[in-house]
């Protein structure tokens, strides 16, 4: 593979790493080798300044989906840092024009979530409609009377309308399982998937998400944030689904409008929902935590050994790729950065 930039020079003839959080034991020992790395073994989240600190003495950064890389700090950043190699697959925590006007190249790791958090989600969609968090508490509170005909009923999957927004890899994959549970999947995405892709799924395209909302039984968001998408579950389009209608969100908190999903939770509006992601994490509004069937879960969506292995394992790649002077596998906003 030809070389597509020079490939830099380093005095002591390895880059220097800043790893923000703390990673697989065997992805840090392999950085160790191959980088003079600098770890964070404490994995306490470092502050915006110790941020800026990192990129005025690194030649690689490697941050995850939690730090907030904006222009500003990209601006301070020294000549050195040419590469941001972030550990994940969502960039927009990071100010991609800036570093692409710094000449930073940006590179992530897609691909490697996408079975864990689709099966995540199939958790929340799942055990929202079987009310499995208000029945663990009833259990675990001693409160649990025995069976009974009318016992903490929920609602059944098979033939439920599944609305899934965004289907990208995650999306599809939601679509794959949810088929075994007898649920008929719609979507709404930026353009419909090709014909034999949608039969495949057995997925039918909405071509409005006003339209999508209102006839779901289960909305389930696999989209990234961007101003777009920002708060696209508002309070206009929670009154258009059904009543008894459940959200499930693995994506990012931002999607939602909280207030307006909270009020609908507590009027009965919508029966509940499963939340592993929050506007202002790790920060979560006590009244979804009170609400006895809304799922709240510490952004664990792509919690696995298997999955934080390979995400590292395609970071690790990425930086040598780029320290031999050859594109990233996973070089991100390509056209901008050169």
């Amino acid at each position: 593979m030809a070389a597509t930039h020079t490939p830099p020079h380093f005095p002591s003839g390895k880059p220097k790493v800043v790893v923000t959080r703390h990673l697989m034991p065997s992805v840090e020992a392999r950085m160790s080798e191959l980088y003079e790395a600098v770890l964070n073994t404490e994995d306490t989240p470092m502050t915006r300044d110790q941020l800026v600190a990192a990129m005025q003495d690194c030649d690689v950064l490697v941050p995850a989906v939690t730090d907030r890389i904006d222009g500003e700090m990209i601006a301070a950043a020294s000549d050195r840092l040419r590469l941001i190699a972030n550990f994940g697959a969502g960039t927009e925590h990071i100010d991609l024009s800036a570093a692409a006007a710094r000449k930073i190249m940006v590179t992530n790791t897609p691909g490697v979530f996408t079975e864990d958090t689709a099966d995540l989600a199939m958790a929340g969609i799942i055990g929202v409609p079987r009310r499995i968090r208000e029945g663990t508490s009833l259990v675990r509170r001693g409160e649990w009377t025995g069976w009974a005909p009318s016992g903490l009923l929920g609602r059944k999957l098979g033939g439920k309308v599944l609305g899934i927004v965004g289907m990208g890899r995650i999306g599809q994959a939601v679509a794959h399982r949810a088929r075994a549970f007898g649920l008929e999947v719609i979507y709404y995405n930026r353009k419909p998937l090709p014909g034999a892709l949608e039969q495949m799924l057995g997925a039918r395209y909405v071509g409005s998400l006003d339209d999508l909302v209102a006839e779901a039984d289960i909305l389930t968001l696999h989209c990234p944030l961007s101003e777009e998408t920002r708060g696209m579950i508002d309070e206009r389009r929670i009154a258009l689904m059904k009543d008894g209608a459940s959200i499930i969100n693995t994506a990012r908190g931002e999607l939602i409008d909280q207030e307006a999903m909270i009020a609908a939770l507590y009027s009965g509006k919508l029966v509940g929902a499963g939340l592993d992601v929050y506007p202002n994490e790790p920060h979560v509004d006590e009244r979804l935590l009170q609400h006895p069937n809304v799922m709240t879960l510490p952004h664990i969506g792509s919690a696995t050994a298997e999955g934080r292995e390979a995400s590292g394992e395609k970071v690790i790649a990425n930086i040598r790729f780029w320290a031999d002077g050859h594109r990233p596998p996973d070089q991100v906003l390509t056209a901008l950065v050169r």
